[in-house]
């Protein structure tokens, strides 16, 4: 097996990096971080606070006003960004062995989401290596030069989700490093590990001290700091509507720049034509699981909203609860583990809470809907629940509405596309959703109408690091990945060159 031993454990808890250094939490506070798998502790972080955070902003500070790496040339902070990308690849066994011990998710699921993070950096390394210096703007005069560029905004507090701890935190660092700012991130205070680690491979690749910064932490504490610092130019913010709310109303005051990836309630539509065949069929009901049960419904993105057509339905709900009920729960370092458990002891009451609201108003449950029974490779401490499909649910439920973050899937029926569309965009989010149709005319009509920032026809949960990403309604504001990605940590700037000055008399004198 690899090697399990944690740094946070060698440093005695000196897990806020600023200015170059590993320190431990001005308070000398720490927390203990669990293994959902079996509920105890396997390392021990510093518990930063408010004073942690303003040491971490002016390292940040300090970086960026009086720094070299925001003059770096592109091409070099390029090349530091792809001997990241090879750093991660180095360390991939060890680094998705600590993301399935501190999130819950299969080892499997961890070593691709190690993959995922070196496709960012790379892709941001490739973007900013291949810009051109600026954009020429016509003058209407040879006598003038315009152009605008782009600079780095500044200083960024990163602030990312416990889900997808490594790759939500990429999709913020590869391009506010590729875009030359400096930053603070706070990766949520349950699944720090990995972000950990990568502020030590940010070092190996030769960053300048004082560029990546990091506090651990609570959010009530360190991230509403961050976000109203004055010092901080940007917030970038992953994580549940009502959080994000706050962030927003932090970063107000100073007119900061704000992004902010929120929830998601997403539709996976699927009309009967997907279904005519038998490959048809299975390819439905396997991508209905994916898009529901994947780290264990974890996802903001997951198709956690079925919604079949009537003609299809029994047969498609009969197969998808059948398969549902064998799905494999385990610890997700187990052989033949497919599922894992819930983060936390909280996440799952929260699941618990909305699977028994949606049977006190009429759904009817075809699978799950309980904790399993123990077994070795699933301790009964551990926050295990099974895969669950709610039958015959409608929009008036909570947990049609309300992000569960957890193993549900609930059943909608439709019967003409009209009425598919109106269902699917019935919701105050509008992050992702799927369309399963074998009609291509259809397929474009009814993606053209939903009201999510990405579409997937006849697949789900892929994303592309060219694509920006990001969502319509609450689901958010700003962009992350693709070349919005890259402009959302820059600021623009007009720079006009009059080669020819002359006096313009405008006053007598």
């Amino acid at each position: 097996m690899a090697d399990t031993t944690n740094h946070t454990e060698q440093r005695e808890c000196r897990t806020i990096h600023a200015g170059g250094e590993w320190l431990t939490a001005a308070s000398g506070a720490t927390r203990e971080i669990l293994d959902p798998a079996d509920g105890r502790p396997f390392a021990v972080v510093a518990e930063g606070d408010e004073k942690d955070a303003d040491l971490a902003v002016a390292a940040a500070r300090a970086a960026f006003d009086e720094g070299d790496w925001p003059r770096t040339p592109a091409v070099e902070r390029a090349g530091l960004l792809r001997r990241v990308a090879d750093l991660l690849i180095r360390d991939r066994e060890r680094l998705g062995l600590l993301e399935s011990r501190d999130a819950g998710k299969t080892l499997e699921e961890g070593r691709v989401d190690i993959d995922c993070v070196a496709d960012a950096f790379r892709y941001f390394a490739g973007l900013v290596a291949a810009e051109a210096p600026g954009r020429v703007v016509d003058a209407g005069s040879a006598d003038v030069h315009s152009v605008v560029v782009h600079e780095p905004i500044g200083v960024c507090a990163l602030i990312t989700p416990w889900n997808y701890p490594l790759l939500q935190a990429s999709w913020k660092i590869a391009p506010a490093l590729a875009a030359g700012d400096t930053f603070v991130v706070k990766p949520s205070e349950i699944t720090p590990l990995t972000t950990i680690a990568l502020i030590d491979l940010l070092a190996e690749a030769g960053l300048p001290a004082g560029v990546a910064n990091i506090v651990t932490g609570p959010g009530h504490t360190v991230g509403a700091r961050l976000a109203e610092h004055p010092d901080v130019d940007l917030v970038s913010f992953t994580g549940g509507l009502v959080s994000g709310v706050k962030v927003a109303q932090a970063a107000a005051p100073t007119v900061k720049k704000v992004a902010l990836e929120l929830g998601g309630k997403n539709p996976n539509v699927v009309f009967a034509d997907a279904c005519a065949t038998p490959e048809g069929f299975d390819t439905a009901v396997d991508q209905a699981l994916n898009a529901a049960f994947i780290h264990s419904g974890q996802v903001c993105s997951a198709g956690s909203r079925l919604i079949v057509e009537e003609s299809v339905r029994d047969r498609f709900v009969d197969e998808l609860a059948r398969r549902a009920g064998k799905i494999r729960l385990g610890r997700g370092t187990e052989t033949g583990v497919e599922c894992g458990p819930l983060v936390s002891g909280q996440q799952r009451a929260k699941t618990e809470e909305y699977v028994a609201s949606a049977l006190a108003e009429g759904a009817v449950l075809r699978s799950g809907g309980r904790r399993p029974d123990p077994a070795p490779e699933r301790p009964e401490t551990g926050y295990f629940y099974e895969p669950t499909v709610l039958d015959h649910c409608h929009r008036e439920m909570r947990v049609v509405r309300e992000e569960v973050f957890g193993p549900v899937l609930t059943v909608e029926t439709f019967r003409t596309e009209d009425e598919a569309v109106a269902l699917a965009n019935d919701t105050e989010y509008g992050l992702a959703g799927g369309v399963w149709t074998s009609d291509a005319g259809r397929a474009r009509r009814v993606a053209g109408r939903l009201r999510h920032g990405t579409v997937w026809i006849n697949d789900f949960h892929p994303y592309l690091p060219q694509a920006e990403w990001g969502g319509f309604g609450k689901s958010g504001v700003g962009r992350e990945l693709g070349p919005a990605g890259l402009a959302e940590y820059r600021e623009s700037k007009h720079v006009y060159q009059n080669l020819a000055p002359q006096p313009v008399r405008w006053f007598a004198g």
